[in-house]
C-alpha cells in the first residue's frame, strides 16, 4: 500500500480504538471515505490486533459474523467477516448459567450461536464430516456483539474493520465430538431448531441451515477465506470458533434474563443474567 494509504488506515485504527475504550459512537468510515473497501478494513483490524497484542490481550479464537443469509438485507451487509476474540472476552458459563455486565458495551445485541473448539488444523473443505473431524467439542454461546456506528447502520467495510462487532462471547457446556457421534452432529447442525427466549418468553427461533446452510459449513467457510488471506494466521488447534448468529441480533440490557434451547442437537442452552 502507498505510505498515505497507511498513514489514513492508521488513523482509521486510532478512531476506533478511541470509540472501544470510551464507549462511544463514531460516524462509519465509508461516511466519509465511500471507497473505503473490505479488503482495508481488514488491513486496519490487523493494525487494532497489533496494538492489542502489545497490550497484553491474548487472542483465543476467532468469531465469524453475518453468516447468517436471513438478516443480510435488514442490516445491508451481504457478506461473512471474522475478527479475533480475547482471552478477556470469552467467557465459560458454569452449568449452562453466567452473570455478565454490560458496562462498556455500546448498543448490545446478543446472538445464538454454535461454538467449535478445535483439535487440529482445519482443512479447506465443504464436506461437514470431514470438518467436525477436526473438531473436539461443540457447545452453545451467546455472542454479544456492538456497533460503535449509531442506530447499527453501516457497510461490511465499517463492521469488519470495527473489531467485527464482537463484544464478548459467553460459552455453554462441551459436547464432545466423537467417532461415534460426528455424522449424526454432522447431519442434525444444518436441521435443528434453536429457541431464543427473554425473561422467560421466546422471542424467536432460528434453524441451523441459516448459518450458511450449517454451522460447520461456516466453519469452513472460515477456513477457506483464512487460505485466501495470506497476511491472517490459518485457524490451529485450541482455538474457539463462534460461527454466527442462528436467529436476528436482539437488543439486550441490565436486568434481562436471556436463555437458549437448541432442540434435537444435544447441547444444552445457556441462561445468561445481564447487569
Amino acid at each position: 500500500m502507498r505510505s498515505d494509504t497507511l498513514s489514513d488506515l492508521s488513523d482509521i485504527a486510532d478512531r476506533l480504538i478511541a470509540a472501544y475504550d470510551s464507549a462511544t459512537t463514531l460516524q462509519p468510515i465509508t461516511a466519509s471515505q465511500s471507497d473505503f473497501s473490505v479488503a482495508e478494513a481488514y488491513a486496519v483490524l490487523a493494525e487494532i490486533e497489533t496494538r492489542r497484542r502489545r497490550q497484553g490481550w491474548q487472542p483465543v479464537g476467532r468469531k465469524i459474523g453475518f453468516t447468517n443469509r436471513t438478516i443480510w438485507d435488514r442490516y445491508g451487509v451481504w457478506q461473512p467477516m471474522w475478527a479475533h476474540t480475547w482471552a478477556h472476552t470469552v467467557h465459560q458459563a458454569e452449568a449452562g448459567r453466567a452473570d455478565l455486565s454490560l458496562s462498556g458495551f455500546v448498543q448490545p445485541r446478543l446472538e445464538p450461536e454454535v461454538v467449535f473448539k478445535l483439535k487440529a488444523p482445519l482443512p479447506v473443505t465443504e464436506d461437514p464430516v470431514t470438518v467436525l473431524e477436526s473438531v473436539d467439542w461443540i457447545a452453545a454461546g451467546f455472542e454479544i456483539v456492538q456497533s460503535h456506528f449509531p442506530d447499527w447502520r453501516f457497510t461490511a467495510a465499517d463492521c469488519t474493520a470495527a473489531f467485527g462487532l464482537h463484544g464478548a462471547l459467553v460459552v455453554g457446556t462441551p459436547l464432545a465430538i466423537t467417532e461415534a457421534n460426528r455424522a449424526d452432529i454432522a447431519a442434525k447442525l444444518p436441521r435443528f431448531t434453536a429457541s431464543l427466549s427473554r425473561d422467560g418468553s421466546v422471542v424467536e427461533q432460528g434453524v441451523g441451515a441459516n448459518v450458511l446452510d450449517s454451522p460447520a459449513l461456516s466453519l469452513a467457510h472460515l477456513a477457506r477465506v483464512l487460505s485466501e488471506q495470506p497476511q491472517s494466521p490459518p485457524l490451529a488447534p485450541g482455538e474457539t470458533i463462534t460461527t454466527g448468529t442462528l436467529t436476528d441480533a436482539w437488543p439486550v440490557k441490565p436486568g434481562e434474563i436471556w436463555s437458549s434451547d437448541y432442540g434435537d442437537l444435544g447441547l444444552e442452552g445457556l441462561r445468561v443474567t445481564f447487569t
